[in-house]
């Protein structure tokens, strides 16, 4: 009887989430984020991308957990150069630390990059495009200039333009990436904003005396929004790959801090006979971008999917 009732119960919420003339603004928001969620399930590569950013949260939380207490800073140079083993698994660096260690707490490094990255540039690029996009003219063409000025250079030179002009440290880093990603979302804003302005429901809000600023905080931008996070989902490992090469180059995360791109950076001279302590690392970097990629084209097929296939 009670697996009769939770199963009816089950039912019953599946119904009212894949309801399709939902009673409530709540049930319709829930019932397109349950939408999201199957769809990813259903897609076993999406899934795998999940997994992997999930994980990459969990170690970035729980460091000090996973890394059994271990400092990734705290040196033994008596245990240099170790090869992995039962006392470090991962092996030991030029100056006798855990590489598990630095590799677990690099995790925060790069979470940190990429989620304050991720705070800039979607919200100026959203900015610059549906401002663009919705006023047009003089406006749309002097922000477009200034938009195709930044995507005329390379995004790894324009980043290490400036953070060799910023100076070397993670905040310097941030910025100069996030100065060299938003042009894209400021683009893909634009061309959405520019197709909804002439939709029926923006003139009706027009006649009701709807200002500018309200027709795009709130019907423009929620609309815009979902095809951004799509792209910053697949432009994470893009990011993750400059935010390394910045710190292989001595311009991001600066010594004892662990990150990944320093640590490559550190061992490149030993690969051949120490291959683990540039190794580990760069698979780190290579797994967690792939991830990313995996998510984003599993989110990319679910928000539009005449991408996919």
């Amino acid at each position: 009887m009670s697996n009769l009732t939770a199963n009816d119960t089950r039912l019953g919420w599946h119904a009212w989430l894949t309801a399709e003339s939902p009673s409530s603004p709540l049930q319709a928001r829930l019932g397109g984020t349950w939408r999201v969620i199957a769809a990813l399930l259903r897609n076993p590569l999406a899934c795998t991308g999940l997994i992997v950013v999930v994980l990459l949260i969990l170690m970035a939380l729980f460091a000090p957990l996973i890394a059994w207490g271990i400092s990734p800073i705290k040196q033994d140079l008596a245990g240099r150069l170790a090869p992995p083993g039962a006392a470090h698994w991962f092996g030991t660096d030029e100056l006798g630390r855990d590489i598990f260690a630095r590799t677990v707490y690099g995790a925060r490094v790069t979470l940190t990059i990429v989620a304050l990255v991720a705070v800039i540039v979607v919200p100026l690029g959203l900015l610059v495009g549906t401002v663009s996009g919705f006023l047009g003219g003089i406006t749309d063409i002097v922000l477009m200039r200034i938009t195709d000025i930044f995507l005329a250079f390379p995004s790894l030179v324009l980043a290490l333009a400036f953070a060799a002009a910023l100076g070397p440290g993670i905040v310097n880093a941030v910025i100069a990436i996030s100065l060299t990603a938003w042009p894209p979302y400021a683009r893909l804003a634009r061309a959405e904003t520019a197709s909804i302005a002439r939709s029926d429901f923006i003139a009706a809000i027009k006649l009701q005396g709807g200002s500018t600023a309200r027709i795009l905080l709130r019907h423009v931008v929620p609309l815009c929004l979902s095809s951004v996070i799509v792209r910053l989902t697949l432009d994470m490992a893009g990011i993750i790959i400059i935010a390394a090469g910045l710190g292989f180059l001595g311009l991001g995360a600066q010594p004892p801090i662990a990150e990944w791109g320093a640590m490559v950076a550190s061992g490149r001279s030993l690969v051949l006979d120490q291959w683990w302590v540039a190794t580990i690392p760069g698979l780190a970097i290579f797994v967690v971008s792939l991830g990313f990629n995996l998510l984003g084209d599993g989110l990319r097929d679910v928000f539009d999917p005449r991408s996919g296939g």
